[in-house]
Order: structure tokens, then C-alpha cells, then sequence
């Protein structure tokens, strides 16, 4: 916007000053016209002086002697400043036609006077039309005119032109004026406009932010309000991923409340519930029923043990103990493990292939429990995606200073809807399941320096991906 606003400003002035040094320079032009124009008629003025002049001159000659004659001196200078009349023009013209003009009606002047003082010599009387002086002076007074009428014809030629052209200077000033205004109103309009219209999306965008709608993004703008805009959406992911890290922060401060309490209240109880379907159990005289209860009522200690013990691991977990590791081979001892434990088949004695794909990648300092809960965790969810069977492929990259574990299932999949709230603790899909597996997995990563993400699998299903650091850094106190 800084940048078509300079540009504008810049087009803008450059038109005026361009407008402006034309109307200058036609001022100038007209002015010297006009001064010129002065010259040509003091020079007209004067030939048509000279014109008088010499027709005083013609009628004195021809009077001469008579009752209305001039005395024979005035006659006589007037002759003289015939000559001096033509010389003053020599002055003001400088051209080789006017220059040629002048000479030949020099030529005529003198020959005139020679004429005159000639016949005024002779015997004083009324001078005839047969005179030889007489034809010289018509001859004279016939040139004159003809300079005279092509000067005129010449002079109201250029007095038009020279008013055409400050009537043009007039008409150019004039638009000037009644278009500066309407333009510097029309850019003014515009990048007024256009500064108001992003101001008042980012504007509506803020009041939606306020409002607590952290998933809305400022649409595309122009200009310098690209960068904000991408700022501000840069803002609102940020605190979007703030209010949850919040949001799971609580969750644990809940969680560890919760699990203490339990603890505390739910140990001793257990404790005492789980000896006492041992002594049961040892009872031979227990029928098959009542053995089977027994059994079925351990079986849900047991398992209320792993969520306190769940609980626990979520709510304070432990501090990873970092050693040198080879993840390909942690990887192939759990898929060993998993094989021979489950025969490769899912919870609904589906088969299910098992593919590998391990590049070679450097080793990294991490602990080896933690990381083998977090990918046993990954493989077994992945296999009770498939009920109906499918491919569990496990691949493994370096990509720059970092490795990369994928776990892929060909399995149902997860909802679009779900993909954003799969790591938040109690959140599952699962009939049984306590929606902290995933959540311990997302911890454990995060304290290793890496992180975990899903996405969805094109052969059908879903990829997990775990990147850690190589070497990893010194991990995040608990």
C-alpha cells in the first residue's frame, strides 16, 4: 500500500509539474510573440509613416509654386529624410528577403531624391505628370504599399496565431485547475479506501478472536496487510496452541488430584480386595463357578491397578533416563514381542501383515522404556484398527537432525472430527478404553524434545508419526 500510494503521489505531481513547465513555457512563448508582435507594428507604423511621408512629398512636388505650396526647405528636408526613414529600418531587419527588400527601396529612394532635387532645380512652376520625377515617385509609392499591405496581411496572420495560442495556454491552466482537484479527490478516495476496507477486516477479524473463535483466519489481503494478516493468524494459532497446552495443563493439575485422591482412598480397599480373591482362589473346595468369579473379579483389580497406575504415569510421569539407543532395533524386539504374543493377528483373530521399512539412521540418547511404551502403543492401536485384518507397516527416516517413525494402519480410520482432540487426555473412541494412552505417548515424545502428529493414511487408515531429535537434547524436567 506504502509503495501505490508513493507511486500515485508521484504519477500525480508529475502530471501537474509537466502541465505546469507547458503552460510556463506557452506564457513564455506568447509573451515573446506578443513583443514581437509590439516590433512588427512600430515597424508598420513607421513604413506607413513613410508612405504619408512620401506622398507629402509627391503632392509638394506636384504643388510647387503654387498659392498651397510648403516653402522650398521644408520640401527639401522632407526629401533628405526620405533616405533617413529607409535607414532606420536597416536596424530591425536582419533577414537576406527583407534584408533585399530594403536595399531596392533604398535604391528607389535615392533615385527619387536625385529626381526631385533634378527637377526642383529647373525653373520654379507646377510640376507636370510628365516630369521625370513624377513616375519615379509613383514607382516608389506603389512598392511601399505593396510592403506595407503584405506586412499587414502578414502581422494579422500571427496576431491570430499568437491569440490562438494564449487562448490554448487559457484552456490547459484551466483544466489544470478543474482536474487537479477532482484527482487528488479521486486518490485520495482510493487509498483511503483501501487502507479502511483491510483496516475493518482485520477490525471484524479481531472482534471474531475476541470472541473466542480461535480457528478463524484473516482471508487474503494486499500489500503490507498481508504481512499482518499473516501475523495475526500466526497470533491466533498461537494462542489457540496456548489455550490447549493450558487447557491440558489443568487437565493434569486435575488429573494429579484425582489420581492421589484415588490413590489414597482406592490402595488399601484394592489392596485388601485383590489378597483376599487369592485366598479365595487357593480354596480347593471352590466350585467352577465360583472359581470363575474369583478369576473375573482379579482380572478387574488387575485392571483397575493399570489406570491408578495410568493415572499416575499421566498425572506426574517419570524422568526419562537417557541412553544410547538404536531405534531399528528397539522396533524389531517390539514387533518380535507383538508376534509372538498375538501370533500377528488383531482382537478379532484377523491376520495382519506386518511390512518393514527401516532405513538406516543414526543413534539417539533417549530411554529406552519410555520409547518402547510410546511405539508398543502405536503397534497396538494400530492393530485394533484392523478387526477385519489389513497391513501394519512401520517405517523409519532421517531427515536432517531429526529421525522419523511411522506407523501406518490400513484400518477404518479416524473422523476428521476427532483428528484434533486424539492426544487430549480422556478422549477415546474405544468402548473400555480411559483416553490416556495417546496422551501418555504425546507426553513421553515431548520429553525427549520431539513431537508426535496423525494424519491419514492413503492406502486407507492412519499414519503416526514420532520425530526425535538426533541427538536428542537435554530433555524437558517433568
Amino acid at each position: 500500500m506504502k509503495r501505490k500510494i508513493i507511486v500515485a503521489l508521484s504519477v500525480f505531481t508529475l502530471v501537474f509539474l509537466l502541465a505546469g513547465v507547458d503552460i510556463a513555457r506557452r506564457i513564455d512563448a506568447a509573451t515573446t510573440d506578443l513583443n514581437h508582435l509590439i516590433t512588427l507594428h512600430q515597424v508598420e507604423i513607421l513604413r506607413e509613416q513613410y508612405l504619408l511621408h512620401l506622398k507629402q512629398v509627391e503632392l509638394d512636388f506636384l504643388l510647387r509654386s503654387t498659392q498651397g505650396s510648403r516653402n522650398l526647405d521644408v520640401v527639401i528636408a522632407d526629401v533628405d529624410a526620405l533616405g533617413k526613414r529607409v535607414d532606420s529600418c536597416f536596424a530591425c531587419h536582419h533577414s537576406a528577403a527583407v534584408t533585399e527588400q530594403l536595399n531596392a527601396l533604398n535604391a528607389q529612394t535615392e533615385l527619387y531624391k536625385g529626381a526631385l532635387q533634378r527637377s526642383m532645380a529647373r525653373a520654379p512652376g507646377l510640376a507636370s505628370v510628365d516630369d521625370p520625377a513624377f513616375p519615379i515617385g509613383e514607382k516608389l509609392i506603389g512598392q511601399v504599399r505593396d510592403i506595407v499591405d503584405v506586412t499587414t496581411v502578414s502581422l494579422e496572420r500571427q496576431t491570430r496565431r499568437t491569440a490562438e495560442a494564449i487562448r490554448h495556454a487559457q484552456r490547459v491552466l484551466y483544466a489544470l485547475l478543474a482536474v487537479g482537484p477532482v484527482l487528488a479527490a479521486l486518490l485520495g478516495y482510493l487509498c483511503i479506501s483501501g487502507l479502511t476496507r483491510q483496516l475493518r477486516v482485520l477490525l471484524a477479524s479481531t472482534r471474531k478472536l475476541k470472541g473466542g473463535d480461535l480457528d478463524h483466519r484473516v482471508a487474503r489481503l494486499s500489500d503490507e496487510f498481508q504481512e499482518l494478516a499473516e501475523a495475526f493468524n500466526d497470533m491466533a494459532g498461537s494462542l489457540k496452541e496456548h489455550m490447549l497446552r493450558t487447557q491440558r495443563t489443568e487437565q493434569m493439575v486435575v488429573v494429579g488430584q484425582l489420581a492421589a485422591g484415588l490413590a489414597h482412598e482406592i490402595k488399601n480397599p484394592l489392596g485388601g480386595i485383590k489378597a483376599a480373591m487369592q485366598v479365595l482362589a487357593d480354596e480347593a473346595e471352590l466350585s467352577k463357578e465360583d472359581r470363575d468369579l474369583v478369576g473375573g473379579v482379579s482380572r478387574e483389580v488387575a485392571r483397575l491397578e493399570s489406570l491408578m497406575k495410568n493415572f499416575l504415569n499421566f498425572a506426574k510421569p517419570g524422568k526419562p533416563q537417557l541412553t544410547e539407543l538404536d531405534v531399528n532395533a528397539l522396533i524389531d524386539m517390539i514387533l518380535a514381542f507383538h508376534v509372538k504374543t498375538h501370533g500377528g493377528a488383531s482382537s478379532g483373530a484377523a491376520p495382519v501383515t506386518i511390512t518393514r521399512d527401516l532405513q538406516p539412521v543414526p543413534e539417539l540418547r533417549a530411554d529406552p522404556m519410555q520409547l518402547q511404551q510410546v511405539l508398543l502403543n502405536l503397534v497396538l492401536n494400530a492393530v485394533d484398527a484392523m478387526p477385519e485384518g489389513g497391513t501394519l507397516s512401520v517405517r523409519t527416516s532421517a531427515t536432517g537432525s531429526a529421525i522419523q517413525i511411522e506407523i501406518s494402519d490400513t484400518g477404518r480410520g479416524i473422523s476428521p472430527e476427532h483428528v484434533e482432540k486424539i492426544f487430549l487426555p480422556f478422549f477415546t473412541t474405544k468402548p473400555k478404553g480411559t483416553g490416556l494412552g495417546l496422551a501418555i505417548c504425546k507426553q513421553l515424545v515431548e520429553q525427549h524434545g520431539g513431537a508426535i502428529s496423525v494424519a491419514p493414511n492413503p492406502a486407507g487408515g492412519s499414519i503416526f508419526r514420532v520425530q526425535l531429535p538426533s541427538p536428542a537434547p537435554t530433555p524437558v524436567a517433568a
